[in-house]
């Protein structure tokens, strides 16, 4: 007779190796670490199922620090492995862990690429606007007048907005955080997780070392309330300690605008409701930059569509994701083929 045995409830210390983890200490990538294990544990998937995938910065260590199954790829073509191993597995939970100068830079294409083609996976790019594992050149996404040993004088070049850029590209589910957002950034991960298809999340992640407190603007608790707007879906864009101030679409200049309740006549009729289906919206919100404009934090974007790995399978007539045999040879020796003869 068998036994049936309730699954094992997971915890976090369950989805850490055995190896010593070796960033900077007081980096962000700490925080981050932490909050994915924690999700994973809530989210129950088991180990076997699970891989990391990841390229070239500090953050692509990842890998080594989670007890799943994981690759450490090369610069900037982590993309292209993950669409790889989720093809050739649909049943995997895959994971892309990525930094702005691996996945914006060498790997802009890539990631362009499996953005617009809605695998699905999760894609984590960790954002200290500098390149930090060689030792603080200026990134795709540092401010200009980053001054760093590549730019000696300030940098001149405008910074790449991940979130726009993932817009952009198409992505279906477009999200923010913090690392130090120890009670937010685990619920933005586990939707990524939830939606079906390319999720991309940025996270601002500070680099102690090499781009100190570029974040502390908006992420300092005395500050925080006045300089982050949590989005959250159906609810009013409102921000600071009180609430007292919100966004509204200027009629005039279609632009968003802040204004403070109770001034001019403005009430909370006036401030818009965060749609996460309106991709207008969602450029929108991405593109606003401080000091003006408050820093959007939580779910941009989320409009699901049919993901990659199914159209593919769907096309070759396969059914829960399996090819066989016989599929494979008909379809390679199908269409325009030819024999050589000596």
């Amino acid at each position: 007779m068998n036994e049936h045995v309730a699954p094992q409830k997971l915890t976090a210390k369950d989805f850490a190796s055995d190896q010593e983890v070796r960033w900077c200490p007081g980096c962000g990538d700490y925080a981050i670490l932490r909050a994915v294990q924690r999700t994973l544990a809530e989210i129950g998937t088991p180990h076997e199922k699970t891989v990391f995938i990841s390229g070239i910065g500090c953050s692509s260590r990842f890998p080594f620090y989670m007890s799943t199954y994981g690759f450490h790829t090369i610069h900037g073509r982590a993309p292209g492995v993950a669409t790889g191993v989720k093809l050739a597995n649909p049943e995997l939970d895959v994971w892309l862990v990525t930094g702005d100068g691996d996945g914006l830079s060498i790997g802009g294409n890539h990631l362009l690429h499996v953005l617009r083609r809605n695998v699905n996976l999760q894609i984590l790019l960790f954002n200290n606007e500098i390149y930090g594992l060689t030792k603080g050149q200026y990134s795709p996404t540092s401010k200009v007048g980053t001054r760093s040993p590549s730019s000696p004088r300030g940098s001149i070049e405008l910074p790449v907005s991940p979130c726009c850029f993932a817009l952009g590209a198409g992505a279906r589910f477009v999200a923010r955080s913090i690392d130090t957002a120890q009670k937010h950034l685990p619920g933005v991960l586990k939707a990524a997780h939830d939606h079906h298809g390319a999720s991309f999340v940025e996270i601002y992640q500070n680099c102690i070392i090499y781009n100190d407190k570029v974040f502390s603007g908006f992420t300092e608790k005395a500050t925080a309330a006045d300089r982050q707007i949590m989005v959250e879906h159906g609810k009013p864009l409102l921000f600071g300690k009180e609430n007292q101030y919100g966004l509204r679409l200027n009629a005039a200049s279609l632009a968003l605008e802040v204004v403070t309740l109770g001034e001019d006549g403005v009430g909370e009729a006036d401030i818009l409701l965060h749609d996460q289906t309106n991709k207008i919206l969602a450029t929108m919100l991405a593109a606003l930059d401080g000091p003006a404009f408050p820093v959007p934090i939580g779910v941009l974007y989320c409009n699901p569509a049919e993901d990659y790995e199914t159209s593919v399978y769907g096309r070759l007539g396969a059914r829960d994701g399996k090819v066989s045999v016989d599929t494979l040879n008909a379809m390679l020796k199908s269409g325009r083929t030819w024999e050589v003869t000596a």
